[in-house]
């Protein structure tokens, strides 16, 4: 373990050591797939529930079949390095060991990643980590995608996740800026590629009935990112306690983390 991850560790250690006492966790485990398989929308719904939790879909039969937005797998392979593995996670995984788990992507149609809940609520925190499409492709490069770092590994690369809340109003509560590989430091040691499932501390959003997300990266070319842009989440927990963080929106922050490992 790098200093970069062993310092997250200790921050989640000394800050976010456990849940809130009230809490409610928003997974995947309600839904049902047959083994090392998918839902990408193919049904045409337009989005699926778990957890009384709305995520949203688009798929269009015509230029593939292709998807964005949400979908959800069970798939496992953690090796397979193209666009043909694109619904697994790195983890191989949910979190907590489960095996269904959420995939999102931010494709050409620019449908963006949503996640409503049934009323405003205020969020505790999110495991997120990258796809095994995503991971090899900044690991190792694939056309187009370059190699995070380039050949010297001194090239200030990034991948990042941005998560927007929204109240019942669609007015903007906060941003959380989590990022899934980060290559700026000045040290290489410290350069990483998600590859864990990560908490990322989402209380600073305040009372929230809607999130969006959207991804960036240092690796853009003629037609926008390189970078496949999908990331992976699971265990979203949500804050039953209303005195907690209602009062906190409105803020922009980099995310905490609370731990970096493997479940």
């Amino acid at each position: 373990m790098n200093m970069k991850k062993m310092m997250w560790v200790l921050m989640g250690m000394l800050f976010l050591v456990t849940l809130p006492a009230s809490a409610e966790i928003v997974t995947f485990d309600d839904l049902s797939l047959n083994p090392e398989s998918f839902y990408n929308g193919s049904d045409g719904t337009g989005e699926f529930e778990t957890t009384g939790v709305v995520f949203n879909n688009f798929f269009d039969d015509e230029f593939g079949p292709y998807w964005e937005g949400f979908s959800y797998s069970n798939t496992t392979d953690t090796t397979t390095p193209d666009f043909t593995n694109q619904y697994s996670a790195i983890t191989g995984k949910g979190a907590d060991n489960s095996s269904i788990y959420g995939v999102a992507y931010l494709g050409f149609f620019g449908i963006v990643p949503t996640i409503v809940f049934s009323d405003e609520v205020n969020l505790s925190e999110a495991y997120i980590t990258n796809t095994t499409y995503a991971f090899f492709a900044m690991q190792d490069g694939n056309a187009p995608a370059k190699k995070f770092g380039g050949d010297t590994g001194n090239d200030p690369d990034y991948y990042k996740l941005t998560i927007t809340g929204k109240d019942t109003d669609e007015l903007v509560t906060g941003d959380i800026e989590f990022y899934l590989a980060d290559f700026r430091f000045e040290d290489n040691s410290q350069d990483y590629i998600v590859d864990e499932w990560t908490a990322v501390d989402l209380s600073s959003l305040g009372q929230v009935k809607a999130l969006e997300f959207s991804v960036s990266s240092s690796d853009e070319g003629a037609f926008g990112i390189n970078t496949p842009t999908y990331f992976a989440i699971d265990s979203i927990v949500i804050d039953d306690d209303d005195g907690g963080n209602g009062g906190n929106g409105g803020s922009d922050s980099t995310c905490f983390i609370r731990s970096l490992g493997r479940y």
